[in-house]
């Protein structure tokens, strides 16, 4: 197994991890959590998918980790006081769509990874980031997954103290972040796994089945057994040992994007 490679692309913080031949393989990004493992370097170490014949490239969220406001959580949490969905949530997932494409090519220029379609995985709200590429952008994936995933933002957001005081601009956000709605755009970009902990909050993991429903034939549900929302222990910055529940999310993952790396091959 080879060691993490650590680095920037595009601005954009990242863990990757090697296939285990190294040299030339397809490629899978993924986004992290706000609640642990809420960095790069430990969703890699959360969720590393080691057998795959793929890179994996773990991106930083905005905001987070090396990108933490002021360099602090205290920072972030005033900016969700202030407000949770217009301040903190929106914004890191608008800048991570945004930036992805530069950071897509940044990494195809440092990293040995194939030309072809890419695979995106997100937890939490990097499920939302994950879902914005499939559902706002062309960029060809070949399979998508998501792990206790931000799947209706009115949920999430639902999950803060106090009522939220939606406004036109509010509203129209969480909108587009409604992606039970939005299945449609889903369903014709790649095949998607929804990796629901059967511990997680209820709303979430009503969301969850309500977009496998809605998805249709190329969506598939993945309860997990004793997960809860995160994957990891508090307080998720730093690599941790895989939790039991994770390593049944990693196997689960391993096994949906193996089965579909096949159409992961360069493009004429």
């Amino acid at each position: 197994m080879h060691s993490p490679i650590t680095g920037t692309a595009a601005g954009v913080p990242f863990t990757a991890l090697p296939p285990a031949g190294g040299g030339p393989a397809p490629l899978i990004v993924t986004w992290h959590m706000l609640d642990p493992p809420r960095s790069n370097a430990a969703f890699a170490a959360a969720l590393p998918m080691n057998d795959l014949p793929a890179w994996r490239v773990h991106l930083g969220m905005p905001m987070c980790g090396a990108r933490m406001v002021d360099g602090s959580m205290d920072a972030g949490l005033a900016l969700v006081r202030q407000d949770v969905l217009m301040a903190a949530l929106y914004p890191i997932l608008r800048q991570a769509t945004e930036e992805f494409p530069a950071a897509l090519a940044s990494i195809r220029a440092q990293l040995p990874v194939d030309d072809g379609p890419i695979g995106v995985l997100g937890g939490s709200l990097g499920g939302a980031v994950a879902l914005r590429i499939l559902a706002d952008t062309e960029i060809p994936v070949f399979a998508g997954a998501v792990v206790n995933g931000a799947i209706r933002m009115r949920s999430v957001v639902a999950l803060f103290p106090g009522d939220y005081p939606y406004d036109a601009e509010s509203e129209k956000a969480v909108d587009s972040l409604d992606f039970v709605a939005r299945s449609g755009a889903l369903a014709g970009r790649a095949p998607l796994l929804v990796v629901s902990g059967e511990l997680d909050h209820p709303a979430l993991r009503a969301d969850a089945s309500d977009l496998v429903e809605a998805v249709g034939d190329r969506a598939e549900l993945l309860p997990i057994p004793g997960l809860g929302h995160p994957l990891a222990d508090e307080p998720g910055i730093e690599p941790a040992p895989q939790l039991p529940a994770a390593r049944a999310v990693d196997a689960g993952l391993t096994t949906w994007f193996r089965g579909h790396l096949t159409k992961a091959g360069p493009q004429d």
